[in-house]
């Protein structure tokens, strides 16, 4: 799609309203330039911060002089646009009545405008600011702008306490699971279908694999004060490659979602003890992220959310943040169960809700 031309973002209007104004520019993962510059454009003319860009990403700080530091990060891509006949989840986005539909809304452009609406009021905040936009979220971890953005700019990613404007309904979901792939695979012997003997079903082996997992009761594993529960599935099978054949190979892909009391490296232990006895490749892994409330800004920033807090079971950059040593928790406007649907909507209200909390809690 051919990038439109500079949109230029009012930070002053209602919140919900400059949710929808970043909900109408287009920003599929890998074509976010169109608003990274109205962002970019935006910032640059709040004198109390510093601003750096770097490719489709961007970081504003306040530089006060404060005792701590906290950063709001939120990134700027979607996924791509529904395809569906009559999906009402588009850009530009529609309003119906308090409800707000289009490709975004929850996921998470909603939190964009949070941190946009306190970059333009928050002047003088107890706590110094640093605001993270950043782009390629919905795609491959190796092209994730935030990664980039550590790499780059440590010095700018330096703070006391981290929240992710992801959705949540409004409630504080402290850290995250970690997730790991494996390729699960069982071999035999090829040989015409009509003298199966003489083979060896590669196929028919796995169904032990299935048994194992199908059976597997996942754990609930309390951290730091929260319970995460895990999973054990087989998400992906292939196998065989003719009708009159018989396989000689297949491959189950495994996807483990582990508590952040594990490693990786204990995650892959794990099911290797679970599933023994066959071969397994670890394909892909990602660290969860402790929740860390117990630090004292994440302690004030719960209590002025003023709800029970809740574990993340799907894996977000907040894990980003515990790699770089900084507590970090999930908030943001939106149910998350709505992401990347047909239907993704968010309610100005929750947008205004969320605007309101984090205003308190850095002006006080």
């Amino acid at each position: 799609m051919t990038q439109p031309s500079l949109r230029r973002l009012d930070l002053g209007v209602d919140v919900a309203q400059l949710t929808a104004d970043l909900v109408d520019i287009y920003s599929v993962s890998g074509e976010e330039r169109a608003i990274a510059d109205a962002v970019e454009e935006a910032l640059r003319g709040l004198a109390h911060l510093e601003v750096v860009r770097d490719g489709d990403a961007l970081i504003a700080r306040t530089s006060l002089g404060r005792s701590e530091r906290v950063i709001l990060a939120g990134h700027l891509d979607t996924v791509p646009l529904p395809t569906a006949a009559g999906a009402r989840a588009t850009v530009p986005g529609r309003w119906d009545g308090e409800v707000l539909f289009g490709r975004g809304t929850t996921d998470m452009k909603g939190g964009v405008a949070v941190q946009l609406a306190l970059a333009a009021t928050l002047t003088d905040p107890v706590r110094d600011v640093t605001y993270v936009f950043y782009d390629h979220e919905e795609v491959e971890a190796s092209l994730s702008g935030l990664g980039r953005l550590a790499e780059r700019y440590p010095e700018w990613l330096s703070a006391d306490f981290a929240v992710l404007l992801e959705p949540t309904a409004g409630t504080v979901e402290g850290g995250c699971n970690g997730t790991a792939r494996f390729n699960v695979t069982t071999t035999g012997k090829a040989a015409h279908s009509a003298r199966a003997w003489r083979g060896e079903n590669a196929i028919h082996k796995a169904a032990e694999v299935l048994v194992r997992l199908r059976e597997h009761q996942p754990a609930t594993v309390p951290v730091d004060g929260l319970d995460y529960r895990e999973s054990l599935n087989a998400v992906l099978i292939s196998g065989g490659t003719a009708g009159n054949v018989i396989p000689d190979r297949t491959v189950i892909e495994v996807n483990y979602r582990f508590a952040p009391d594990k490693s990786p490296d204990e995650a892959e232990e794990y099911v290797r003890g679970v599933l023994e006895g066959f071969e397994i490749e670890r394909t892909d892994a990602a660290a969860g992220a402790r929740p860390g409330l117990q630090h004292p800004a994440a302690a004030s920033f719960v209590a002025a959310v003023g709800a029970e807090p809740k574990p993340k079971y799907g894996w977000t950059d907040v894990a980003r943040f515990s790699e770089l040593g900084i507590p970090a928790v999930n908030f943001g406007p939106g149910d998350a169960l709505l992401a990347h649907s047909d239907d993704e909507h968010v309610y100005a209200g929750e947008v205004r809700e969320c605007l309101r909390v984090l205003t308190t809690w850095l002006s006080r």
